[in-house]
């Protein structure tokens, strides 16, 4: 297992735009106002792929949450649920934020490491959609933004990545946010600003777009991709080498629980995900694509549970079903099991 495959979960572009003849979103004059921005893109998405417009103020909280926790919106398009929507495509990869901080902010979501094939397929989007709407764009300033840091080519290249070795070191961790932002990048946490970094992960991502070509930003995030992750892989071989017992113990425990626990909430559910996994990419134990892993992160978290059971369930409920599917998973992906 390589540094990026064990350290790399996913990447994410996000384009911000806003359109020419409105006001930007915060100073819309109405509801009605902004549904006639959702429904200018109606036609152009209708070229590309099948998407579904959801309306946040007509939406459950439950879905919306469940949206949120599949990085599909954020918590500030929630937030706007009075003029906000969502369009969303068949393979739920691509959405399309309206409304939010800025009128379209488009998003592509793609597992590993992809920054260069996942811009230039959300650029192609961003072209198509431009052909049918006029974008507000200065030849000086480029693509016009609610926040200032988002000027210029109003693009955000992030990508999530996990770090138990590194935030076990407190020294090591604050070193890195610091060149980070020296470097004109930020790390945040699994939801962007002000969320938490649950389950060891978080996000890289460029901090400005003013005065930066769309290549230059993706170099340098690329660049201090491959940097985090060698720096990740050192620290877990020192942390090996300084308690291999130690380590050994907390992978087998958090293992021994996960396959043998009648109920498990999603907090515990988390930390314990995140110390078998740290198990896996130190050859503790076999598992073809780590991959696989997240995939059953995202799958349990709360809002997923209710959609995959088919069924409402109390908190209990959703903690046995959480219990009997990870034991089963995690023994379906254990070789030799």
């Amino acid at each position: 297992m390589d540094n990026l495959e064990s350290t790399v979960i996913s990447t994410r572009i996000r384009l911000a735009r806003n359109l020419a003849d409105y006001p930007f979103p915060h100073k819309l004059k109405s509801r009605e106002q902004a549904r006639e921005i959702v429904e200018l893109l109606r036609l152009p998405l209708g070229e590309i792929d099948k998407f579904r417009c959801i309306y946040v103020d007509e939406t459950s909280a439950d879905e919306l949450e469940m949206l949120k926790e599949n990085y599909l919106i954020s918590q500030a398009l929630i937030d706007k649920r009075g003029v906000s929507a969502v369009y969303i495509n068949q393979e739920e990869n691509v959405s399309v934020m309206v409304n939010e901080e800025d009128h379209v902010r488009e998003q592509y979501y793609i597992k590993g490491f992809h920054l260069l094939k996942g811009y230039e397929y959300l650029s192609g989007i961003d072209d198509v959609i431009g052909d049918c709407v006029k974008f507000a764009f200065d030849k000086d300033w480029g693509y016009l933004t609610a926040c200032p840091t988002n000027l210029g080519t109003g693009l955000r290249a992030s990508v999530m990545l996990f770090l138990p070795a590194i935030t076990k070191r407190p020294d090591l961790f604050s070193g890195l946010k610091d060149r980070m932002q020296r470097e004109g990048l930020t790390v945040r946490g699994v939801y962007g600003e002000g969320s938490e970094a649950d389950g060891y992960m978080y996000q890289i991502s460029n901090e400005i777009t003013l005065g930066y070509s769309e290549q230059k930003i993706l170099e340098d995030v690329s660049n201090a991709v491959y940097t985090i992750a060698e720096t990740e892989i050192r620290a877990r071989q020192e942390m090996s080498e300084a308690d291999p017992v130690g380590v050994r113990d907390a992978c087998g425990r958090a293992y021994g629980i996960l396959t043998n626990c009648v109920r498990l909430d999603s907090r515990e559910f988390i930390q314990l995900m995140a110390q078998f996994k740290l198990g896996v990419s130190m050859g503790l134990y076999n598992i073809d694509k780590m991959s696989e892993l997240d995939d059953l992160i995202i799958g349990m978290r709360d809002s997923n549970i209710s959609r995959f059971s088919k069924e409402t369930l109390d908190k209990e409920g959703r903690d046995v079903y959480r219990a009997e599917c990870v034991q089963a998973k995690l023994k379906e992906l254990l070789r030799g099991e």
